[in-house]
């Protein structure tokens, strides 16, 4: 552990005008502070905050970054408080130790929704102030560290963490040795076989070539020398878990990969780039697909330098990497290499685009766990590169679509988004976009996000964007159904509906307005009947009740086979006959109504089913009911209206592309034929509607299928 004045020393050799007195004042307050508390290693606990500094001093940070580093688990871990922090040490240090500071009071429902709570305020933080990540990631590297003293459930969950968020997040800033040695820990935790396998395989492959690197240098600095090139060479294998990502990346062996060894090219100025390049090309055999020029087109963290894949010296498959020194020192301290402190400047978080993103992000989603899981998808490593007509560069994910492409430009560009031309041709929206690919996005005012779209976007932002809409959209169909459903409730007891009795039974419901009540009761978490006895507690009989009662006689599953139906609808009396209606096929999935009929107990149908128009005067035969925890267990059939080429094999293909997303046919009727097409009524059986949805995409997609939408009568 660091001495007290061994830390200032350090800090003052990069920094002569630091502040040595609120160093010294925040070593003591520390180790007071944090007094007899123990790690779990038995070490004193202050010696974790005092290596946090020590590891923020190799970023060369500003004196008030270090201080809060000795400071940040103060108001956490013992009785200090933020006020007490600005009294002593100042607002700048008081608002970085705030944004590190846990959520450590907040109610939550699963360990998942606390992490996501306390990346959310770390995301706010630095959103203000850069600082608050880089200490943050000091931090976590330390506990990584010393993550061996944990317990085993403990280590796992760290460690998955970690890769999860915060080697991403070093990734992000261009901070190349943290992100390394984080995923390595946390590689070696999660995944130890795989760890030691690779290990010991590169130890063999060291003692079997122990003199090919020193070699490969040599030759590679020789070649420099010879063309009047100044350069730096130096040679590296990669890290076992860039390794094991590449394997499974490429569904590849250790063997058969070819880039295990990179050689890194070091020269004064970017046209010294070009050049080494030119000499390197010209002498060894070029690997296809492995040339990368992130000079000409930068990574959005600010990394630079050409990627090249050569058949180089000793007949060996390497890579090398060829930058300059400046580019160099970007590359392994990222955002620290750059410091804007030593004048006193402060970087604000959102002047980052990525984190600007994250911000958006933030605001759509719904809840704590689904911001965590875009923001996870936002900070994916792989990037494809793309250009907008105006020659704009635009990063994105590997695997995005033009919809994701179309949410990087702007929001409203993604919400109103109709189609894509891809290097000038007009191409389906779920096409994947190359490296280098000029996209321009059509739009329409009239476009609103499609359901459909999240089934094939990877971006975060895309996928938050269309959640939010649908979630908005939905909410506005559930009110417009609750409030049908209260009327005819109310109605069919010739009781009085108003909007007065709703407000007095907000808190029944934890509704905040009479819209919450309404969207509740449409998407069928509580039931006309619940707000009908709230408004009116003391109404007890029904007419409904009453006509349940004079078909009770007529009911003729038995209690075992309605038990077991009760499972699969909520809002069912205990032993009434169910069937699913044949006119619309209701699926698990579907808001459905049950209509009580005479002989036939319940029938269920979907709550837009055409039939029940021949109920609206019968509000008595109407129930709220929902379906249950097993409404998926078994086959429900789904009906589907196609149009099929009347060519050769093509009943075949449908048939098949059924069966190959688990569908069976129960029954097929060919309604109409012409001679280029045929129409068909088919029912298939499936688990649910999103089955039935995935068929139908499927569908969509083939040659041989001109329309495909689901019947319903």
């Amino acid at each position: 552990m660091l001495r007290q004045y061994e830390l200032v020393d350090l800090v003052k050799s990069y920094d002569p005008d630091a502040d040595e007195d609120a160093l010294n004042r925040a070593y003591v307050f520390a180790m007071k502070k944090h007094g007899a508390q123990l790690r779990a290693s038995g070490d004193p606990y202050y010696s974790h905050p005092v290596e946090v500094a020590g590891i923020l001093t190799k970023f060369k940070l500003d004196s008030a970054s270090i201080v809060a580093g000795l400071l940040h688990d103060t108001v956490e871990d013992t009785d200090t408080t933020v006020e007490e922090i600005r009294n002593l040490f100042g607002d700048q240090v008081a608002q970085i130790v705030d944004g590190l500071t846990k959520l450590a009071m907040i109610e939550q429902k699963s360990a998942n929704n606390k992490q996501a709570e306390n990346f959310r305020k770390l995301l706010l933080a630095m959103s203000e102030d850069i600082r608050v990540l880089l200490i943050k990631l000091a931090d976590r590297l330390h506990n990584m560290r010393t993550l061996h003293f944990c317990a085993p459930e403990k280590r796992a969950r760290i460690a998955k963490e970690t890769l999860d968020i915060y080697a991403p997040l070093a990734e992000r800033i261009g901070m190349q040795e943290v992100k390394s040695e984080l995923e390595e820990i946390a590689f070696a935790e999660l995944h130890k076989e795989a760890h030691d396998s690779i290990v010991a395989r590169l130890n063999f492959l060291r003692e079997q070539g122990n003199n090919l690197v020193p070699k490969i240098i040599e030759q590679l600095q020789k070649d420099m020398a010879e063309n009047g090139i100044k350069a730096t060479v130096s040679g590296r294998e990669k890290t076992p878990y860039s390794i094991w990502r590449k394997m499974q990346q490429k569904n590849a062996s250790f063997e058969q990969l070819s880039d295990i060894m990179a050689f890194r090219i070091c020269v004064e100025d970017i046209a010294s780039c070009y050049q080494a390049l030119g000499v390197v090309h010209s002498k060894y055999h070029m690997v296809p697909r492995r040339f990368k020029d992130y000079i000409s087109t930068p990574k959005p963290n600010g990394y630079k330098s050409i990627h090249t894949g050569v058949i180089g010296p000793e007949n060996t498959r390497i890579e090398i990497q060829i930058r300059t020194y400046e580019m160099h020192e970007v590359a392994e301290k990222g955002v620290a290499a750059h410091w804007a402190y030593k004048q006193g400047e402060r970087v604000v978080g959102r002047n980052f685009k990525w984190i600007r993103e994250l911000l958006e992000i933030l605001e759509q989603a719904s809840n704590p766990e689904e911001f965590l899981e875009n923001t996870k998808l936002e900070m994916y490593n792989d990037q494809v590169f793309c250009f907008t007509p105006k020659g704009d560069l635009i990063g994105l994910p590997v695997n995005s679509t033009p919809v994701d492409f179309a949410y990087a430009v702007h929001s409203s560009v993604g919400d109103t988004c109709v189609g894509a031309k891809i290097n000038g041709e007009i191409r389906p929206l779920r096409t994947v976009l190359q490296n280098g690919d000029q996209v321009e996005i059509l739009t329409s005012k009239a476009q609103h996000p499609s359901t459909e779209w999240e089934r094939f976007v990877v971006t975060g932002k895309a996928k938050a964007a269309i959640r939010r809409y649908v979630r908005a959209h939905k909410r506005d169909q559930f009110i417009a159904i609750g409030e049908q459903i209260l009327e005819r409730t109310f109605k069919g007891e010739n009781l009085e509906f108003s909007e007065k009795g709703l407000i007095n039974v907000l808190p029944n419901f934890e509704a905040e307005s009479i819209d919450d009540i309404y969207a509740k009761v449409g998407e069928g978490l509580i039931s006309g009947w619940d707000v009908l006895r709230a408004v009116y507690p003391g109404y007890k009989q029904s007419k409904l009740e009453k006509v349940v009662n004079s078909l009770k006689p007529v009911f003729k599953k038995s209690a075992k086979k309605a038990k077991k139906e009760d499972l699969k609808i909520n809002g069912l009396i205990p032993g009434m006959a169910v069937h699913f209606a044949g006119c619309c096929h209701p699926l698990p999935g579907d808001r459905i109504v049950g209509i009580v009929t005479t002989g036939k107990g319940v029938a269920v149908h979907t709550i837009d089913c055409k039939q029940l128009e021949k109920f609206a005067d019968e509000p008595e035969r109407w129930l709220d009911i929902s379906w249950g925890d097993a409404a998926d267990e078994g086959a429900h059939i789904g009906r589907l209206k196609v149009m099929l080429s009347n060519e050769p094999g093509a009943l075949g293909e449908f048939s098949n592309l059924i069966a190959r997303y688990n569908g069976n046919i129960a029954n097929l009727n060919i309604v109409y034929r012409t001679i280029s097409y045929f129409e068909i009524i088919v029912d298939v059986e499936v688990k649910d509607l999103k089955h039935l949805t995935d068929i139908i995409a499927a569908l969509k997609a083939s040659k041989v299928v001109s329309y495909v939408s689901r019947a319903n009568q």
